[in-house]
């Protein structure tokens, strides 16, 4: 039997469990860490299991019962993807060489923000995807692996240009970014979302692309390598405030149907 979010397994008995006190369902977790974490959710949680992040125990009817150590753990995973923006592959890296709760630190809500913060977005750029940057490339299989893809679901988002991948030695590889696009169109796909329907988040993109291209245009043509290198900071700080204000934007949107 599943867990129901709108129900909670009633805690097992002391046969069942030495410390039952300390052992807490689904349910009481995702309440207990929404404060630090408002976007957390069951089923954010049961990806996290999936992804073999989270092993809690189960009841024998098949509830999920997170000891204090379990609790924690996923605390790291959600400060490390918050806080350090980790894909899940060096966050199970972390955690497989020590990382644990004390040693991430709690981003504080109304902390003094760092020098650099007054520039727009940089409170809110995430490093690990630097436009300058497309970090490591991976193979097909390597994605497939790290992303629990189907291979026709890869190329299906080639087909529709949503990644394009690059060609080496016959072999065609994909950049950190592209790898989390198929991860996160993966998770999609859970709910039927197939890759024509991504058209959208395309077409979305590339008009903001072109919006913030526009802005920094001459700029971003300098050949003065020291004002291209600011214009590029600025791009990503604008990315970020961009992509901040189009979630806030889809947030207050489907806070209408949700009503």
């Amino acid at each position: 039997m599943a867990d129901d979010p709108l129900t909670e397994a009633p805690l097992p008995s002391p046969a069942d469990d030495e410390t039952p006190r300390k052992s807490l369902t689904i349910g009481a977790v995702c309440k207990a860490l929404s404060q630090e974490f408002p976007d957390i959710s069951i089923s954010k949680i049961r990806y996290l299991e999936d992804q073999k992040l989270l092993s809690p125990r189960r009841t024998p009817g098949g509830y999920r019962l997170y000891a204090q150590s379990d609790v924690s753990r996923l605390r790291t995973i959600l400060r490390l993807q918050r806080d350090e923006f980790l894909p899940l592959r060096v966050i199970r890296q972390e955690l497989a060489a020590g990382r644990t709760e004390g040693d991430t630190p709690v981003t504080p809500a109304a902390a003094t923000p760092p020098p650099d913060a007054a520039r727009p977005g940089a409170a809110l750029r995430r490093l690990t995807f630097s436009i300058r940057d497309s970090g490591s490339l991976y193979s097909l299989d390597d994605v497939v692996d790290e992303t629990g893809a189907e291979p026709r679901l890869v190329k299906e988002l080639e087909d529709f240009g949503i990644v394009k991948g690059e060609v080496r030695s016959g072999t065609t590889y994909y950049d950190e970014t592209e790898r989390e696009i198929v991860r996160a169109v993966t998770e999609l796909a859970r709910y039927g979302v197939a890759g024509r329907n991504l058209r959208v988040f395309k077409t979305s993109a590339e008009r903001e692309s072109a919006l913030l291209q526009q802005i920094l245009a001459p700029s971003l043509r300098s050949r003065n390598p020291e004002r291209r290198k600011e214009a590029i900071e600025a791009l990503e700080n604008l990315a970020a405030v961009a992509s901040h204000l189009k979630h806030l934007l889809l947030v207050r949107d489907l806070r209408r149907i949700a009503k």
